[in-house]
């Protein structure tokens, strides 16, 4: 599509948006989702939405999912509308309740009626919006207009949601958010509590096709800001070697691949098949969680939830100085504080796999929950379906949260 046709839609789905807003109704029973802007069907929307369904809420409530690129099999009596498109923008301006888990595009008004419940996808490791020294992220100019469309883009949430004091202090100060933060540790954990034993983790295997005779390793890395390409969409390109793994512990595991939903990647897996289970955007990563008896991740956010699960991490920082030197920055002291080994490339995290001793990480690892998830109980989303509806009885923002 040619540029000045793009830029005519865009031009055309704003003006047509904002008309919505100002000559249609907000519908009292309307909620809203996506996960990812579209790209996945998970994370903290995916369980509130599920509890919703579970706890029969659908029965009496309107709930919209919306999708980038295909229907996601969701549950229940959920709609699904494709994203951007003009059901997008009609169930935008008419939703009573939106509840996301990152930024939405800077041109969405939100009527004064309506409720954001910002989720977010992750506790802070990485050094966030204001407090950034520069940014490498594609589609960003300088590290100025980033913060100052961010700030404005957080403006318009009512509600965010927090994992542990850490996080809410982070949050206020590296998004300037000034509104009510909702302290009860993050829905999508909730799995990790009522599933984690044998029989579901067994169904689990059984759904997602691995197999049942051996144990699981999952590999769940962020991405970088700097590595994209000509087409704007970030790469997968981690400097380990999966033929090494393979080699050393093919027969006792099989390893789930999970990257980060910005990374668009197409990675043909078939050299490593009945080795290697790749699973996309679409696949809730604490299902994940659930099923592998170790992590490997880097500088994910992941390590926070897993860390519920008190199982073996494993950090694969190859490009440690660079990311924290002049890529984000951490935080917190990295090397102090992780509940497990840091290895620098693949040989190194063989061994450190190999040598693994609880016993060396209890206590670091029982500081680390302490400090970072503290709140997780396994009722959040039945917390935030609580607020949900204090707000489609008709009551104001400062009620629902306070009531």
């Amino acid at each position: 599509m040619k540029a000045w046709i793009r830029t005519f839609v865009k031009t055309f789905a704003i003006i047509l948006y904002r008309v919505m807003c100002v000559v249609l109704p907000v519908n009292k029973r309307r909620i809203v989702f996506d996960s990812s802007l579209g790209r996945s069907y998970s994370g903290n929307p995916r369980r509130i939405f599920e509890y919703m369904v579970e706890n029969g809420y659908v029965d009496k409530w309107e709930c919209t999912w919306f999708y980038e690129k295909a229907p996601y099999p969701i549950p229940g009596k959920g709609c699904q509308f494709r994203y951007g498109r003009f059901r997008y923008l009609y169930y935008m301006a008419t939703a009573k309740v939106w509840i996301f888990d990152c930024r939405q595009p800077e041109w969405l008004i939100k009527r004064k009626d309506c409720l954001y419940i910002q989720t977010w996808h992750g506790t802070p490791l990485k050094k966030l919006v204001l407090d950034m020294d520069d940014v490498f992220m594609m589609h960003e100019k300088d590290l100025s207009s980033y913060q100052d469309g961010f700030v404005k883009n957080v403006g318009i949430w009512d509600v965010l949601i927090s994992q542990s004091p850490y996080a809410s202090n982070t949050f206020r100060r590296a998004f300037a958010f000034e509104k009510d933060m909702l302290e009860i540790g993050y829905p999508r954990n909730d799995i990790l509590f009522s599933k984690n034993n044998e029989d579901d983790i067994r169904r689990l295997k059984m759904r997602l096709g691995l197999p049942l005779d051996k144990k699981v390793m999952l590999y769940a890395p962020t991405f970088r800001d700097d590595e994209f390409d000509e087409k704007a969409s970030y790469k997968f390109s981690p400097k380990i070697s999966f033929e090494r793994i393979r080699e050393e512990f093919g027969e006792e595991y099989v390893l789930i691949v999970k990257y980060h939903y910005l990374i668009m990647d197409c990675i043909d897996w078939l050299p490593y098949k009945n080795f290697i289970y790749h699973f996309d955007q679409s696949d809730d990563i604490a299902e994940l969680f659930l099923v592998s008896d170790i992590m490997i991740t880097d500088y994910s956010s992941v390590m926070f939830d897993y860390s519920i699960l008190r199982r073996p991490m494993f950090f694969c920082a190859y490009d440690l100085d660079k990311y924290k030197n002049e890529l984000r920055g951490f935080y917190f002291d990295y090397e102090r504080e992780l509940p497990g080994p840091i290895s620098t490339n693949t040989e190194t995290l063989i061994r450190d796999i190999r040598t693994y001793d609880a016993s060396r990480y209890k206590q670091r690892y029982e500081d680390f929950c302490r400090k970072y998830n503290p709140w997780d109980d396994g009722r959040a989303a039945a917390k935030v379906v609580e607020v949900v509806e204090r707000a489609l009885e008709g009551r104001t923002v400062q009620e629902t949260i306070t009531d």
